[in-house]
C-alpha cells in the first residue's frame, strides 16, 4: 500500500522561509518516493479465440491463463516442476494415482479460499467441456477430496508426466462456486449446456496475481492487479497489451515510448532496434515450423511412398532455409520434440543430399520428378513467413525435379482440408501446451486416431505407425526420468524415420523491451511471466 506524502512546506513552521533553489531542491529529493506507479503495456499481435480458461487455446491465452488463474504447479526458468497452490505430491508405484496436498493459505479474487472441491470441478469441466485441452481430463479415470486440501487423482494408465500437465496453463483452478452461479457446468452435459463463456469474457474467477479488467477484441486486454493475491504481488499495478499486428509497427511504438514490450519482433525488424537503449532478450524457443507430408491425400499426383518422402526430405536445405527466413535466428531441429524436451536432443540432423533424393525418386519410378500441391495457412509465425519459406522450399524441390505448386490459404481453411481429404504438402507450427513429450508423440507420432495419423491418411489408406503406442505407454510407465528419456528418444528416432513430419527450424524467441523493464522471460508453460516484470529499480 502506498502512502500519500505529505508536502515537505507544508510541515514547516509558518514564518519559516525557503529560498527558491532549495525548495526546488527538496522537491527533486521528494519525487522518486512520490512518483506514481504505472501500467505495463505491451504490443502484440492477439490470437484469442476465448476468455474461458478451458476453451481458451493460443499463444496469447497462455499468457492470460498462467497470470488470472493459477495450476496446481508451475515451472522455474530451468524447467523443473515448482509448487503453486500444491504443496507436494506422491505418486504410486506404477504413476497412475497422485496424490496433491494444496497450500492452504491459497485464496481466490473474492477472498474465498481454494479447496479440493474447486480442483476436481475445474478437472471434471475441463475433461467435459470438450475443448482443445479437454485431452488433459481425459486421462483422470476418477478424482477423490478427502479433506479440503487433498486431491487424490486415478488415472485411466499409467502417466508419469501427469504432475507436468498440472502446470499447463490449461490447468487453471477456477472458482466453482463463482463460476457455476453463472451458468458454467462440469457434468457430461457441459459441452452442450454450459453457459459460463460469455461472463468470463467481461470476468475472472481466479487465483492468479492479476485479475481482467476488460477486453475489446481486437484491440486491447487489460489485467489489474489482484489486490487480494494471496502470494507475492506483481510490481505493476496493471497490464495493458495492445493489438499491434506486424513487427515494424511494434518496434516503432518501443522507440516511440507508447509501449514497453514488443513480443514478435521478428530478424529483420530487430536489425533497426541496433543502436538504440532498446533491450534484446533473444533465446531460443520451444516452438518449431515443420514440413508435412501427407501420403492419403486425395490431390496426389504420384504415391508418397515411404522412398519419395524421404527424397523430399534430403531436397531441402535447412540451415540455408532458416538464414532466408530468420537471418539465422533459429535451431536446426531434427525430430518433432522441442530441443531441451525429453527425448528431443541427440538425434542426427537431416542430411542435404539432393544427388541421393534423386536417386531414391528414380527408384522409385519418378526419374523426371513429379508436381505436388502445397497447401498452407497463410501467416507469419515466430518470424518465419511461410510465403518465403515454401518459396525457398519450392526452389530446392525443383532441383531434383519435383514441382511445387504453392497455395497459401487462410487457416480456417487450411484446417479444414487438412482434417478431410488431406493436403500433400503443407507447412505448420506447433508451440507446446506443457513441458512433456508425450503431447508431441500423441500428435504426430501416427498413432491410430491421432491428428497427424488421420490427416496423413486423408482419403486414402490409414497410415498409422505400428510401433509407437507401445513406446509412448513404456516412457509413461518408466519408473525413473531417465528411463522415460530414453522411450521419449526412441519414439523421437520413428517419427523421423516416418518422413511424415519433416521439422524444419526451431525460431529463436525475440522480445524487444525498454531499458527500464526488468524480470522479461520466455517460458514453456507461460510464455511471459507477467507477475515477475517490473519497471524502474
Amino acid at each position: 500500500m502506498r502512502v500519500r506524502q505529505t508536502p515537505a512546506a507544508a510541515r514547516l513552521p509558518r514564518k519559516f522561509t525557503l529560498s527558491a533553489s532549495l525548495i526546488l531542491a527538496m522537491a527533486a529529493a521528494a519525487a522518486p518516493a512520490m512518483a506514481e506507479e504505472r501500467a505495463l503495456i505491451i504490443a502484440r499481435d492477439m490470437d484469442i479465440n476465448s476468455l474461458d480458461p478451458q476453451r481458451a487455446w493460443c499463444d496469447t491465452c497462455q499468457i492470460y491463463n498462467t497470470s488470472v488463474y493459477e495450476q496446481l504447479f508451475t515451472l522455474d526458468a530451468d524447467n523443473q516442476l515448482k509448487p503453486l497452490l500444491a504443496l507436494s505430491y506422491e505418486g504410486n508405484a506404477d504413476q497412475s494415482e497422485f496424490t496433491f496436498k494444496l497450500n492452504p493459505d491459497a485464496k481466490f479474487s473474492d477472498g474465498s479460499p481454494v479447496e479440493a472441491k474447486d480442483v476436481v470441478w475445474t478437472y471434471q469441466r475441463l475433461k467435459n467441456i470438450k475443448g482443445s485441452a479437454s485431452f488433459v481430463g481425459e486421462t483422470v479415470a476418477s478424482m477423490e477430496a478427502p479433506d479440503a486440501h487433498t486431491v487424490v487423482f486415478k488415472l485411466v494408465s499409467s502417466n508419469s508426466e501427469f504432475p507436468a500437465l498440472t502446470s499447463g496453463q490449461m490447468s487453471g483452478i477456477l472458482n466453482s462456486d463463482v463460476l457455476i452461479a453463472q451458468g458454467a457446468i462440469a457434468d457430461e452435459t457441459a459441452a452442450e449446456a454450459d453457459a459460463a463463456e460469455g461472463w468470463l469474457m467481461t470476468n475472472s474467477a481466479g487465483s492468479g496475481p492479476f485479475v481482467l479488467g476488460a477486453y475489446e477484441p481486437n484491440a486491447e486486454l487489460r489485467l489489474v492487479r489482484n489486490d487480494a493475491y494471496w502470494g507475492t504481488a506483481p510490481a505493476v499495478p496493471e497490464v495493458i497489451f495492445r493489438q499491434v499486428k506486424d513487427a515494424v509497427s511494434q518496434a516503432q511504438m518501443l522507440q516511440s515510448g507508447s509501449v514497453d514490450l514488443a513480443m514478435q519482433i521478428d530478424p529483420d525488424t530487430l536489425k533497426t532496434l541496433e543502436g538504440s537503449d532498446v533491450v534484446i532478450y533473444n533465446k531460443p524457443s520451444f516452438n518449431f515450423v515443420y514440413l508435412t507430408l501427407s501420403p492419403g491425400a486425395k490431390d496426389n499426383a504420384v504415391p508418397l511412398t515411404p522412398e519419395v518422402r524421404e527424397a523430399i526430405s534430403l531436397a531441402v536445405d535447412r540451415p540455408s532455409l532458416i538464414e532466408f527466413t530468420l537471418g539465422g535466428q533459429g535451431q536446426p531441429i531434427a525430430a518433432p520434440i522441442p530441443l531441451g524436451f525429453p527425448g528431443g536432443d541427440g538425434h542426427t540432423m537431416p542430411e542435404f543430399n539432393p544427388e541421393k533424393a534423386k536417386e531414391l525418386l528414380a527408384a522409385a519410378g519418378h526419374p523426371d520428378g513429379f508436381t505436388i500441391k502445397a497447401v498452407y495457412p497463410d501467416l507469419n509465425v515466430y518470424g518465419v513467413d511461410f510465403n518465403l519459406a515454401m518459396q525457398k522450399i519450392q526452389q530446392d524441390l525443383s532441383k531434383i525435379g519435383i514441382k511445387a505448386e504453392l497455395q497459401p490459404v487462410p487457416f480456417p481453411n487450411w484446417r479444414e482440408q487438412a482434417n478431410g481429404v488431406g493436403i500433400p504438402m503443407s507447412m505448420v507450427f506447433f508451440a507446446p501446451d506443457f513441458f512433456g513429450t508425450s503431447q508431441y508423440v500423441d500428435v504426430f507420432g501416427l498413432i491410430e486416431g491421432s491428428v497427424w495419423s488421420n490427416r496423413a491418411t486423408g482419403s486414402g489408406e490409414k497410415v498409422v505407425n505400428p510401433n509407437m503406442a507401445a513406446v509412448r505407454d513404456a516412457a509413461l510407465a518408466a519408473a525413473t526420468p531417465e528411463e522415460a528419456t530414453a522411450k521419449w528418444f526412441e519414439a523421437g528416432e520413428l517419427m523421423i524415420a516416418d518422413h511424415v513430419i519433416l521439422p524444419l527450424v526451431s525460431p529463436d524467441i525475440i522480445l524487444a523491451h525498454a531499458p527500464d523493464v526488468k524480470g522479461v522471460r520466455y517460458s514453456a508453460c507461460c510464455n511471459l511471466p507477467l507477475a515477475e516484470i517490473s519497471i524502474g529499480e
